[in-house]
């Protein structure tokens, strides 16, 4: 397994096959219009190779380093609230030590577009974060194994991303990279760095965070470091009660501890080498007063419960850079390996009154090894792209704990130790006809589930398939002001080992579980039509309409059985198909020198068919839309934002019982001093004028005649300043 103290010099030792060189040519090079740019600059995410993102048939959001640094965001949720067709759902944790697990993932992913969790790809330097997974009172979410002071951008890719990164795209990916030695060594610097320090009052929380950048003839290197301690993150409950009916926060302490290290080595002026080491800790001890009763009338009522949460992803990757732009065949390649190691251990402590007290251990790890390569080869009007992904994830899962549900023993297995692999090979066209760019791509991808039997009690089958996703868009630059395109898409997302293969009996209650070797994929057919472009020098805009057809929706449904025979027996199967659509519109205005506006709104509709009924999709969010200005004078800038959610509607909802959230209105506001040229200061005010909302992500499906439906809100007002220093 992974090492836990692992110099950066152990991933440059590793043997490593360099890209072979090519005899010198002059290659054209495709055009890009950057005339008719919207939000953001260059994109790899969207097509895996360099383009303005007003040259990709489809909607990307890019977020630079500078942008990242303005935002001060604490974490990926308050980095993409801006965003109108994203959202990451997080709860205020209201779990228990042996049922609900409400909350206990953190902040668990991010919806695009209306789906979410391990439907949408997210990438670290082109590797995969851990998948989400949830079994009775344990869940452990995705979006928190992410530092965001270690990143140098971050894109968001709407709609299937199989074509180019496989299996987990259905909705789109998150694609991140983290900062390299040149991002900070700039100007001809050979030493570089900065150092920031931060408080929030939303969570009281502290920061620090620092990086040092070095170069040395042909090496550079750089370390990053970022340290938080932190408490429960505040709502707008008044209920503090030490009992279920609190609606405030359980008191929480959150310590998190980040570290990244590169080195990097010029072999000569085509070909580099940089390895990579990164380790990431997250800890929180949690008072769960909400799981006490609010009297002790049985012997099992609860009158104690104390939670304490660890999770951390390690990695060591290396990477090869080969550029020759004169080079006849391969001008640019790439070439990356790597192993990350991630685990989540909760625990729970269940203090009850007469009856013995119980405590429950869940253990969730993967261990990922893998290679990506890719090539760029530059021909007379188009450049084709081509490359091979292979991992193997092996993943599993273990639960212990003392006094067990009936008919169960511990430790057991909620699904048996999986060999996940994936292995799949690309081709992309990137054609140049005048005013025209047409954009083909096709993958295969083979995935395989081989499961290990050992201290699993229930049957276990290997699973193995394969995809195929194509992918064509065209962009018409016909004018300056008008910039019409069009992407089709198909996606598809593999099984998981616990959808697969997965054994729980509760004789007591009458039912159990049991895996599926007859599982498909989930598969995405998805078009998005659009037009872009600019009215002179100053406005910016784009409109987009899009429509997602799923098929193969995996649900888990019960298969057999009865609650009259109280032998219910559930399964997950390829059950529902759905669809959904949307209209969004985007606008920038350089309203004057440093004054600049932004605008968007985006609605979207969703629905599941099951044996021909359409039933509302839950993850589809209401009416979004911002307004946001910017201004910059001297060493002074200031921002302020509006937001505004429509309320949801009932006949959107699968249940009328559910809570609606109403409609609501925030605003926020920030600006920064810069002292000198080094140093300078920032603060920001969240929900100035303290509203009381729901966001719909973080309390969908929560009922409508709830007591507790003040601990779901969204903060109040909040601050956060920072100081900031470079050198």
């Amino acid at each position: 397994m992974f090492l836990r103290q692992t110099p950066v010099a152990l991933a440059l030792a590793a043997a490593f096959p360099l890209a072979f060189a090519q005899a010198a040519s002059t290659a054209s090079t495709p055009s890009s219009d950057t005339t008719a740019q919207t939000v953001g600059d260059v994109t790899v995410s969207a097509t895996r190779t360099e383009r303005a993102t007003a040259s990709v048939p489809n909607t990307v959001t890019v977020i630079t380093r500078k942008d990242l640094d303005r935002r001060d965001a604490r974490d990926l949720k308050d980095l993409l609230s801006d965003e109108v067709d994203l959202s990451v759902k997080s709860v205020t944790p209201r779990f228990s030590a042996a049922g609900a697990s409400t909350g206990r993932a953190g902040n668990e992913g991010i919806n695009i577009r209306g789906l979410e969790g391990n439907q949408v790809l997210m990438m670290v330097d082109g590797i995969r974060i851990p998948q989400s997974f949830s079994f009775g009172p344990f869940a452990s979410g995705r979006a928190d194994f992410v530092d965001l002071d270690s990143l140098s951008s971050a894109e968001v890719l709407r709609g299937p991303a199989s074509t180019s990164y496989g299996s987990d795209g259905l909705a789109g990916a998150l694609v991140m990279r983290t900062l390299s030695p040149e991002d900070l060594l700039k100007d001809g610097k050979t030493f570089a760095g900065y150092a920031k320090l931060g408080i929030q009052t939303v969570d009281s929380s502290k920061t620090a965070s620092a990086a040092v950048a070095f170069s040395s003839g042909d090496w550079s290197s750089l370390i990053q470091a970022s340290v938080r301690r932190g408490h429960e993150t505040k709502n707008q409950g008044d209920n503090d009660a030490a009992n279920l009916n609190r609606t405030k926060p359980n008191p929480t302490d959150i310590d998190t501890n980040s570290v990244m290290a590169k080195l990097g080595y010029r072999i000569n002026a085509q070909n580099r080498l940089t390895g990579t080491v990164e380790y990431r800790e997250r800890k929180i001890d949690t008072d769960v007063l909400t799981g006490v009763a609010a009297a002790a009338t049985a012997s099992t009522s609860v009158i104690g419960l104390t939670a304490n949460d660890r999770m951390d992803r390690k990695r060591v990757s290396l990477e090869h850079r080969y550029e020759d732009l004169n080079a006849t065949w391969i001008q640019q390649a790439t070439t990356h390996v790597y192993v990350q190691d991630s685990e989540t251990d909760q625990f729970s402590y269940e203090d009850r009154y007469t009856s013995t007290d119980r405590t429950r251990s869940s253990n969730y790890k993967e261990h990922l090894i893998g290679l990506s390569s890719q090539a760029q080869t530059q021909l007379q009007g188009q450049r084709l792209s081509y490359g091979v992904d292979i991992s193997r994830n092996t993943i599993e899962g273990t639960r212990d704990g003392t006094v067990p549900p009936a008919g169960e023993t511990f430790p057991s297995r909620p699904f048996p130790k999986t060999n996940y692999t994936l292995a799949g090979a690309f081709l992309q066209d990137e054609i140049e006809l005048g005013d025209v760019s047409l954009i083909p791509a096709l993958r295969l991808e083979h995935y395989k589930l081989s499961p290990e039997t050992e201290g699993y009690t229930g049957d276990a089958v290997n699973l193995s398939d394969h995809a195929v996703t194509p992918r064509l868009g065209a962009i018409w630059r016909a004018t300056s002001w008008l910039q019409p395109y069009v992407q089709w898409a198909q996606g598809f997302r593999a099984p998981t080992p616990d959808q697969v293969n997965n054994s729980f009996a509760n004789p007591l209650y009458g039912y159990s579980s049991e895996g599926n070797p007859n599982l498909k994929a989930e598969h995405a057919n998805s078009w998005e039509l659009g037009v872009r472009g600019q009215f002179g020098p100053a406005v910016r805009w784009q409109l987009s309409a899009y429509d997602n057809r799923y098929r193969d929706f995996i649900s888990q449904e019960v298969v057999s059985g009865s609650l009259a025979t109280q032998d219910l027996v559930y399964q997950y199967i390829n059950l529902s198909q759905a669809r959904i659509k949307g209209v969004e519109a985007r606008a920038v205005w350089d309203v004057t020198p440093g004054l600049t506006l932004q605008a968007a709104v985006a609605h979207a509709e969703g629905h599941s068919t099951v044996d021909g009924v359409d039933t509302p999709l839950n993850t589809i969010q209401p009416t979004r839309a911002t307004l946001r200005a910017r201004y910059e004078q001297g060493d002074w800038s200031g921002w302020a934002s509006l937001q505004h959610n429509a309320a949801k509607k009932a006949s959107d909802m699968s249940s009328s019982t559910y809570f609606a959230t109403p409609k609501y209105d925030v605003v926020d506001v920030g600006g920064a001093y810069r002292f000198t040229k080094n140093l300078s200061l920032s603060a920001a005010i969240t929900n100035l004028f303290d509203r009381k909302y729901w966001r719909w992500g973080d309390v969908s499906g929560v009922a409508a005649t709830s007591t507790v439906l003040d601990s779901y809100t969204a903060p109040g007002r909040a601050m956060q300043v920072s100081l900031r220093a470079t050198f």
